[in-house]
């Protein structure tokens, strides 16, 4: 099936929000939360995101430009949302945002990563994702634009051996 057959999904219909109050057993010797427990986190909700718009299984292949920005503390409320940027043939790209939610509800950007996932066959062999995603608005048409940056530049990354 070529790419312009392929069905196509809205990046909306795999959109994926987690919340999580930091609890003692998230917070390092720090007081802050455990990065480890974050990114553990995004892992998760990149994975949901991929599954939902594939349908399939699926592996995480690398976790890109994980930048923590400010820390968060004991009770505070944690909002992590995950969206596709880009589909190809067997990989996906989920960016992956979280914030931390004051009781405004006003959201401050703690961390930003791009998650790169494989869909895998029954025999977790790498195999075709099903669907495209559909471009809908002019900031998907970016966030797909500068996917395609980071993928040459990893494709750049692995020939120089990193």
């Amino acid at each position: 099936m070529s790419e312009q057959n392929r069905p196509l999904k809205s990046i909306e219909s795999s959109q994926t929000e987690q919340i999580h109050l930091l609890r003692y057993e998230d917070i390092n010797g720090e007081n802050r939360l455990f990065g480890g427990k974050l990114v553990s986190w995004i892992d998760e909700v990149a994975g949901v995101v991929a599954k939902r718009h594939s349908g399939m299984k699926v592996t995480t292949a690398s976790i890109d430009h994980l930048q923590f920005k400010q820390p968060a503390f004991l009770d505070d409320l944690i909002v992590i949302i995950g969206r596709l940027t880009y589909v190809g043939n067997t990989s996906m790209e989920v960016r992956v945002d979280t914030y931390l939610e004051d009781s405004t509800g006003q959201r401050q950007p703690i961390n930003r990563a791009f998650i790169t996932l494989v869909t895998l066959d029954e025999a977790n062999n790498p195999c075709r994702i099903p669907y495209g995603i559909k471009i809908e608005t002019t900031a998907q048409q970016g966030d797909y634009e500068s996917a395609l940056k980071r993928i040459e530049l990893r494709k750049m990354r692995q020939g120089e051996g990193y």
